[in-house]
């Protein structure tokens, strides 16, 4: 893969090799692997509203409970705080 030179202050630079020693990386490998996560931070945010837009359509909860059982019966109550 091609490489390029990503220009920031020293005081960034500074933080982000701070950062990837304290995990035992160098600060390419570190960046790597925050721009993984932050990928799968917005798949995961995408994928949630995706959830939570078909849940709300009336019906659709009710079908799955149909379907798959519902949810399993709880021994106690865990609707309130302790």
């Amino acid at each position: 893969m091609a490489e390029t030179t990503v220009k920031v202050d020293t005081i960034t630079r500074d933080t982000l090799q701070g950062l990837a020693a304290a995990e035992g990386l160098s600060v390419k490998a570190y960046l790597a692997k925050v721009a993984g996560e932050k990928e799968q931070e917005r798949a995961l945010q995408t994928a949630t509203a995706a959830f939570r837009r078909a849940i709300s359509e009336p019906g659709v909860m009710d079908a799955f409970d149909a379907e798959f059982g519902g949810l399993p019966p709880v021994a106690h109550d865990t609707s309130r705080a302790a």
